[in-house]
């Protein structure tokens, strides 16, 4: 399984969400506090900065090794400040057969698109599905596909989905191309009779904004003769939290979001708290959907139950 968080509101420096908090990103690749797992398969960013040359593009930084150990990672984020950040360390399954490669690291984003986004599960039976989900996916986005990972497939599926994806949409476009993602994945799932449970955890930005949803399909349902080996993860939801405020930082020796979501000009979200104080951090529903942009210098906030 992995870790991820998407960031949008006032510009802030990496470093302070990926290295500094009490639970950083990067912390949650060799210790995080929701997941028994580690998430050791490599690190994804995207960054936005309006004030760079040609800001509709972000910063990108991909690695397949260890972001603890990474200092090209560390010197980027003690200077980059960014106003909306998508990052995402991997977690994978502990076999031989998984491929730890630049081309599986998370975010995806296909060339000349806004929209990245990061997974957080494990879709069964996916190698089989991928026939099915095929027809789903717009022909010009299907050789963009390089990598192995279910994650990719779900991108590309969402960014199908979507009216125009070479710009922004609008709230219930995006929530209408979610629905439609889970749909497809849905019916190759029956069509195959999969019922493994399977996490579907999406953080998705374009820079402007931000999705995130919490998911599991067929959540307790096994079809195994030997339930040990079902993935730990998929034993319990998968975490989401997001907290939103005035300023995200270090605030008399604690890391926390400043001011209250009446006076929010950020909002960051998050697979489990990056602050020791958890308090101001609202978790995301079970099979909870969220959308968020900046709409008169604040971030617009819309959550949903999907189906």
């Amino acid at each position: 399984m992995c870790r991820a968080l998407l960031y949008l509101g006032e510009p802030v420096v990496l470093d302070n969400l990926l290295f500094q908090p009490d639970s950083a990103l990067v912390r949650q690749s060799y210790m995080p506090k929701m997941l028994n797992l580690l998430n050791l398969a490599g690190f994804g960013l995207r960054a936005w900065d309006s004030a760079s040359h040609a800001p509709a593009q972000p910063f990108f930084y991909g690695s397949p090794s260890l972001p603890v150990f990474d200092r090209n990672l560390k010197s980027l984020a003690e200077k980059v400040r960014a106003s909306c950040v998508l990052a995402h360390v991997r977690g994978v399954a502990y076999s031989t057969a998984v491929d730890i490669s630049l081309q599986n690291v998370h975010p995806f984003q296909f060339e000349g698109l806004p929209w990245a986004l990061a997974h957080n599960g494990d879709l069964a039976g996916i190698q089989d599905m991928k026939p099915l989900l095929a027809a789903s996916i717009r022909p010009e986005y299907l050789p963009k596909i390089r990598g192995t990972t279910d994650s990719e497939w779900i991108y590309a599926l969402f960014v199908s989905r979507l009216k125009d994806a070479t710009g922004p949409a609008s709230e219930a476009e995006v929530f209408q191309a979610l629905d439609e993602t889970l749909g497809a994945i849905r019916a190759a799932r029956e069509k195959l009779r999969i019922s493994q449970s399977s996490s579907v955890n999406l953080f998705i930005a374009n820079g402007e904004q931000l999705a995130a949803v919490r998911y599991c399909f067929d959540f307790g349902c096994y079809r195994t003769e030997d339930p040990a080996r079902v993935h730990e993860a998929n034993l319990s939801f998968l975490s989401l939290w997001y907290t939103r405020g005035r300023n995200y930082g270090l605030h008399e020796g604690e890391w926390k979001m400043s001011g209250g979501a009446g006076e929010a000009q950020s909002i960051l979200v998050a697979s489990e708290p990056l602050t020791r104080d958890t308090s101001a951090w609202v978790e995301l529903p079970e099979y909870g959907a969220m959308f968020a942009e900046r709409r008169g210098g604040r971030p617009y906030v819309s959550i949903r139950l999907l189906d």
